[in-house]
């Protein structure tokens, strides 16, 4: 006796729908905007009432690409877009115009080491095996423009790895570093959203020296891990010259205004092994469980 089959689905997809409305007849009343599909309608969803469906939107969309590309977590990189490439330090040098813009200039060019530091760091955590259940563990993730954050995904990029990066839309022109895989290359209108993204799969990140956009993503995690709204990750601090110039972290204590144990939150460290070293202190090793069930170090 045949089994009767049962069909999967017995609604239209919105694919097929949206593919016909395409093909109305054009009247006066199909032709006004009130006769579109609310999906299909771009001024609709741009309107100010649909902020909270732009916002679930922009909540939604990263969150599946993640998904089907099979990625556990991810190593974030945070750092300035100003920092120049070693390549390019001298040019930085002869751009400058007065003794002012020099000196500028020259503390520029003496950060560009970090370039490479970060494109070694991307290298040695982009090596890591997937976990037992196949998901990628400590995908590299950054901003997507220019200087560190290149450096991140040039990194992943120099030993075959996908890379993520989480670009936004700026009054001026940008867009992602060449070294970006573009299945994993996402544009963001929040901000909020983005940083949630980049915080919703880390498992460590690296906090390289940069100025107002790196101190707010830095500071929000800083202040997620001392309030316990999410449980402790590995925190690098790159450059402790630099962080201890343009940070009092003790006066801070002293003030009253953070406790002592606060400081233990993040780690100074200076070279890609130091990081790495770092990160698999961390999680101990084989005994250490990712997100899951699947080990972060087999």
């Amino acid at each position: 006796m045949t089994e009767p089959k049962v069909p999967e689905r017995v609604f239209a997809r919105a694919r097929q729908e949206a593919e016909t409305a395409r093909t109305v007849t054009a009247t006066p009343q199909t032709e006004d905007a009130a006769y579109r599909l609310a999906f299909q309608d771009m001024d609709f969803l741009l309107r100010e009432d649909l902020r909270p469906v732009r916002f679930q939107l922009e909540l939604l969309k990263p969150e599946l690409i993640f998904q089907e590309a099979n990625i556990g977590s991810t190593f974030v990189f945070y750092g300035s877009a100003r920092i120049p490439e070693p390549a390019n330090a001298q040019a930085l040098l002869d751009r400058a115009t007065d003794e002012k813009s020099r000196r500028i200039a020259e503390r520029l060019v003496a950060k560009s080491r970090y370039y490479e530091v970060a494109r070694e760091l991307a290298r040695l955590v982009s090596s890591h095996p997937c976990d037992e259940h196949g998901k990628r563990q400590f995908v590299v993730c950054s901003g997507g423009g220019p200087s560190i954050m290149e450096a991140a995904n040039r990194g992943a990029a120099d030993v075959g790895a996908e890379s993520v990066a989480l670009n936004i839309v700026l009054p001026h022109e940008q867009a992602p570093n060449p070294y970006v895989t573009p299945r994993l290359s996402m544009q963001f209108h929040y901000f909020a959203l983005r940083k949630m993204h980049f915080l919703l799969h880390a498992r460590a990140l690296a906090a390289f020296p940069g100025g107002y956009g790196t101190f707010d993503e830095l500071f929000e995690l800083l202040t997620l891990i001392q309030t316990g709204k999410i449980a402790p990750i590995p925190v690098l601090l790159y450059g402790r010259e630099f962080w201890e110039r343009v940070v009092n972290w003790e006066a801070l204590v002293e003030e009253g205004v953070i406790a002592e144990r606060d400081l233990s939150i993040f780690t100074f460290v200076e070279t890609a092994e130091e990081g790495w070293r770092v990160v698999r202190r961390f999680y101990g090793g084989d005994e250490t469980v990712a997100p899951g069930g699947g080990a972060l170090f087999p």
